[in-house]
């Protein structure tokens, strides 16, 4: 019996003026999506984080979810000359103190999961203005996650920022982003 492989499919996208293959995985039997990864990729998670920073509103700390976001929010505060960035954790740490916490449903996650403040990063927040940023917004989950977050806290969102919108983020006015990125057929074809 022989072993067959399937062959790996890939999605060509140009994102602030660099070309990626991006590999097109498998969410269920009836949907796939391109796997956008910045971990590494020095040259795209720059020029991305300079894109964003040209459309971005008047911010006085940016923050994102563990973890695809962290790599681009860091840039995005140097850059900028940010002093801090603040990241909400997907577990709380030893060092963390009043707490606060929400549940999100990621699409690439297949379980309920937790985001988590600590109490000094809400002090930060709390009547400040918050941009958050992510590395791809599809179902909006922990976008929308982070921003009740904020709310709580008592922070104002003034802005939605993430490298490419997936799905039905394509048509929202709330959010900017620099490419659209499709969601596609079991068998690789972008669904329009």
């Amino acid at each position: 019996m022989e072993n067959q492989k399937k062959q790996q499919l890939y999605y060509d996208i140009t994102v602030a003026g660099c070309k990626r293959s991006l590999p097109i995985c498998p969410l269920n039997e009836n949907l796939s999506i391109a796997g956008f990864v910045i971990f590494g990729d020095v040259e795209l998670t720059e020029k991305a984080a300079a894109a964003l920073l040209k459309k971005a509103p008047e911010y006085d700390y940016l923050l994102t979810a563990e973890a695809k976001g962290i790599p681009l929010i860091h840039e995005m505060a140097r850059q900028h000359g940010d002093k801090r960035h603040i990241i909400a954790r997907k577990a709380t740490k030893l060092y963390m103190t009043d707490i606060y916490s929400i549940e999100v449903r990621s699409i690439t996650t297949n379980r309920l999961q937790h985001l988590y403040l600590d109490g000094g990063d809400a002090a930060l927040i709390k009547g400040s203005r918050i941009l958050i940023v992510d590395d791809v917004i599809s179902t909006g989950e922990s976008l929308s996650a982070l921003e009740e977050l904020v709310r709580q806290i008592g922070g104002n969102v003034v802005g939605r920022m993430a490298i490419l919108a997936e799905g039905d983020a394509i048509d929202r006015k709330d959010i900017i982003y620099l490419e659209k990125l499709p969601l596609f057929t079991p068998d690789g074809k972008p669904i329009d």
